[in-house]
């Protein structure tokens, strides 16, 4: 006789406090793991960027050189160089051992808002208020961007980079999605100022938050939209969203204190994390594990599955 399958394991959800980081950097702007998840950076309003150890929340080093606020982070891909921008409208390149500034990118009119390496490091990208995306060549001495997309109308609140491809989000209402291989430009209007995209881990999709409280979830190469998650509040604020490690759940930062976490396929709500009674001002993934920072104002918590 046959036995009956297993039933599927239900995906787990960070749903448990595991430690708090009191980041002693005034309020924290955005938190962000590293590659490989072992790591991670914290954004701090007091110009600062932090780098901790996630499994032990130990503070590893402090990165001082920027003239105001820090708004965004990146770690390159073999953890020796960070990158980082600010409200002093400029983009540094840091080394990562020595706390060092390798490179300050002057050229952004306005604040930026995010920063990310390409896969290599070979290329850092930049968005700003001012409307346009800045690619600097990490390995160059130029001071001027290799390239400059100027396509939006207004700021650029988010960008992400997955192999030749470049997802930008703009207060403008547009997702521009950039195929840097094949020189073209797809557009999707999604009508509300966006606070943030990503890419699905399998590249198919991409997500997008947007001040209309609402995440949308694009079939990439059509443009349909696959799926709408609501019920959480963001409409004043530049707030996170991002897809679990396994393209199982839609998360998103919300302004009333809580994570919201979505199953993606059926667009109801599997979690409502509760973080505080502040906004929970960005969040993270870890790339392989069931794992997810968040920011509240001067702290970071770390969130995991059930301890088993």
């Amino acid at each position: 006789m046959a036995f009956p399958e297993p039933r599927p394991q239900l995906p787990q959800l960070p749903q448990h406090l595991l430690k708090t980081l009191d980041c002693q950097q005034g309020a924290v702007r955005a938190v962000r793991f590293n590659a490989d998840g072992n790591y991670l950076l914290s954004c701090g309003s007091d110009k600062s960027l932090k780098l901790w150890s996630a499994s032990r929340g130990t503070l590893l080093k402090t990165y001082s050189g920027h003239g105001y606020e820090v708004l965004d982070a990146d770690g390159s891909y073999d953890n020796s160089q960070l990158c980082s921008c600010s409200s002093d409208k400029t983009v540094i390149l840091w080394d990562v051992a020595t706390g060092q500034v390798t490179r300050k990118l002057r050229g952004h009119a306005g604040k930026v808002n995010c920063v990310q390496f390409n896969e290599e490091a070979t290329v850092i990208l930049s968005g700003s208020i001012d409307g346009t995306v800045r690619c600097w060549d990490t390995r160059s001495r130029r001071f001027e961007p290799i390239q400059v997309l100027d396509e939006a109308r207004d700021g650029i609140s988010s960008i992400k980079v997955a192999q030749h491809e470049l997802l930008t989000g703009s207060v403008d209402g547009r997702v521009r999605r950039y195929d840097l291989r094949m020189g073209q430009l797809h557009v999707d209007f999604i009508s509300s100022p966006i606070t943030c995209v990503c890419f699905s881990q399998d590249g198919q999709c991409t997500l997008s938050s947007s001040l209309d409280s609402t995440v949308r979830l694009l079939d990439k190469s059509t443009g349909e939209m696959l799926g709408e998650y609501k019920g959480h509040k963001m409409k004043g604020y530049k707030l996170d969203c991002c897809l679990s490690s396994k393209d199982t759940h839609v998360l998103s930062c919300s302004e009333d204190g809580h994570v919201y976490c979505w199953d993606l396929v059926e667009g109801s709500l599997s979690l409502k994390l509760p973080v505080g009674k502040a906004v929970v001002q960005s969040l993270s993934f870890h790339p392989t594990e069931t794992c997810l920072l968040t920011a509240m104002e001067g702290r970071v918590q770390v969130w995991g599955a059930e301890i088993s």
